[in-house]
């Protein structure tokens, strides 16, 4: 079964790649580094966690990183440490065992902070849900600011939905002075 599996892997053409149009990958980092600087004034800080994913959501924040969307450039940057970070991003079904981390992990992070759901897994269990093994989401275990729906969401979705998150953070006076 397996080698039949196998060998029709090996003889199929290659799936079509995924390319990002180049000037909506512009238009969007450039938005994204004008608001994160008048948000936060400074670069924005993102600790991934993740709570027991398929690694499919990670792969596609490491391509925000390649040298397509190179997000590193305007200022968005993944943290190892919980205490430099502005947002907690989290991947995978929320697994019982991840509770406690994904909670040290908030707990450590300063004021505002953020909190985003990324992969339908994290949103509400994905094809998991029901599972005794898991939470039924990233948001069972904390507050969630936003949600990115998709298996996995694409570069350019988490990059939508970062922007979408720091402006929707905005005070209504400076939306209207910028109008």
């Amino acid at each position: 079964m397996v080698w039949k599996t196998l060998a029709r892997h090996l003889a199929a053409k290659p799936a079509a790649p995924r390319h990002a149009d180049a000037g909506t990958t512009e238009a969007l980092s450039q938005r994204l580094k004008e608001t994160s600087a008048r948000k936060l004034g400074r670069s924005l800080a993102i600790r991934h966690v993740a709570a027991g994913s398929c690694n499919g959501c990670e792969l596609e924040l490491r391509a925000t990183q390649n040298m397509i969307h190179d997000l590193t450039r305007y200022g968005l940057s993944f943290t190892p440490s919980p205490r430099h970070a502005d947002v907690l991003l989290i991947t995978g079904v929320a697994a019982r065992n991840m509770i406690d981390a994904v909670r040290q992990a908030r707990e450590a992070m300063p004021d505002p902070a953020f909190t985003i759901a990324a992969g339908d897994c994290a949103v509400d269990g994905g094809v998991f849900k029901g599972s005794p093994a898991i939470t039924g989401g990233a948001d069972s275990i904390l507050p969630i600011d936003l949600l990115i729906p998709g298996c996995p969401p694409t570069p350019a979705a988490i990059i939508e939905a970062l922007l979408a998150l720091l402006e929707a953070q905005d005070p209504p006076a400076l939306i209207m002075r910028e109008i």
